[in-house]
């Protein structure tokens, strides 16, 4: 399994015939609805022969396959490196011996779909946090979910699903809930009950704790309410999951209501939101760019063992209109619509091999010109390389629905997917 980046002149015919394999197979496993293809666009090739082309060397065909050289030349040894000529076949060697555990997110919508789009999506998935229940702050759950075609289905696929619970409000995500909730004792008993109980009643196989803007006061607190959680837990064996922003450091203010250490001791694993480091309401940029995902991964990896962290990746990216007006806020695209996108405008894409993350400019029909950072096959790939370079637990995705087609075919070629 290989890369081809679009070059120009290229048409999905004559990428077809560099490589002896079908449109519709190059269209399928893409997802492309469309056949008009951009310069820059990455394309998943799914195929484990690699035919020779003009100036191509056993170097240029291993970046293209992200496997080392040495890789490569193990499983071709009568290949003789400098003597390639156009046309011989090269055999992509296949890496996916490692044994990763996959967390994805997934919002339930009808029994019909939720069975199906589980279904699909098992063979890929270990863990599955389905979304979501909100808190009160007297410790009460306030809403309930038509969850039971999802669990009974995942179950049915050997995934483990998972309830999300959340401190989300129609206002956003609440720093006071999580405060009153923590600081008082009978609140917190309460909610730790009430998680308890509802993932019993259900039938989860346990619970993700998404308690995003948590205070810097309430740090040891909430540390303290895991700790609570879990020894609740204790007696059934029911899974206690976090998903917990990516910090870089202890001195960002926002961040410092999370103590990596404490949190790590106590959680069976977190799932580190390693994202939005460039967001809708800021300037536009990569939202995972590799060089901040390393530094979250090295701070986690201080004072977390590494067989606890999944590293989380996003599904979608950002489409702003530039110049940036502080106070708009970019509306939020998926990683298969932002290429949909590109090819609508035929805008070519550009990688920024510093961040390993792609781009594009478009200008819409109003004329306004448009910034879009997503993510693709080649910065999807340099993240799963990163899991198995840090030997993490394993790597989840925000989220689900969101889709993007070559995703389950880089899950194959990396990684032996852990099923419950």
């Amino acid at each position: 399994m290989f890369t081809h980046i679009v070059q120009p002149g290229n048409t999905l015919f004559t990428i077809s015939r560099m490589y002896g394999l079908s449109i519709e197979q190059i269209r399928s496993v893409n997802g492309l609805v469309e056949t008009n293809i951009v310069p820059g666009q990455a394309l998943l090739i799914p195929l484990y022969i690699y035919t020779v082309q003009p100036g191509d060397t056993l170097f240029s065909i291993a970046r293209k396959a992200d496997v080392s050289l040495e890789q490569l030349r193990a499983v071709n040894p009568s290949i003789i490196p400098y003597s390639l000529q156009p046309g011989m076949k090269i055999t992509i060697p296949n890496i996916s011996d490692y044994l990763a555990s996959t967390l994805s997110f997934y919002a339930v919508r009808t029994p019909e779909l939720d069975r199906t789009t589980i279904r699909d999506f098992a063979p890929y998935t270990t863990s599955i946090s389905i979304f979501e229940f909100h808190i009160t702050a007297n410790g009460d759950i306030a809403n309930d979910l038509n969850d039971l075609a999802a669990i009974e289905e995942a179950w049915r696929n050997r995934v483990t699903p998972l309830a999300t619970i959340t401190n989300l409000t129609p206002k956003g995500f609440s720093t006071e809930i999580v405060h009153q909730v923590l600081n008082n004792p009978t609140a917190r008993t309460n909610l730790v009950n009430n998680i308890y109980y509802l993932i019993s009643r259900k039938g989860y196989g346990g619970v993700n704790i998404d308690f995003e803007r948590v205070s810097t006061e309430d740090r040891d607190l909430f540390t303290g309410f895991l700790r609570q959680l879990r020894d609740r837990f204790a007696s059934i064996g029911y899974l206690l999951t976090i998903a917990i922003p990516a910090k870089t450091s202890e001195d960002i203010p926002w961040l410092k209501g999370y103590d990596y250490g404490g949190i790590g001791s106590v959680v069976d694993f977190m799932f580190i939101m390693a994202y939005d480091w460039h967001y809708g309401g800021g300037e536009p940029g990569p939202v995972a760019p590799i060089t901040e995902v390393r530094k979250a991964i090295e701070f986690a990896l201080e004072r977390v063992p590494r067989s606890k962290i999944i590293l989380g990746v996003p599904l979608y990216g950002y489409d702003w209109i530039i110049p940036f007006t502080p106070g708009t806020v970019a509306p939020a695209i998926s990683n298969q619509s932002a290429i949909d996108t590109a090819m609508k405008y035929q805008s070519p894409i550009q990688y920024s091999k510093e961040y390993e993350s792609p781009f594009f400019r478009y200008r819409d029909e109003e004329g306004l010109l448009h910034e879009v950072w997503f993510e693709d096959v080649r910065s999807m790939s340099k993240k799963m390389i990163t899991v198995r370079e840090y030997r993490l637990l394993g790597l989840g995705a925000w989220q689900l629905t969101l889709g993007f087609a070559q995703g389950t075919w880089l899950l194959t070629k990396f990684f032996t997917i852990k099923k419950a």
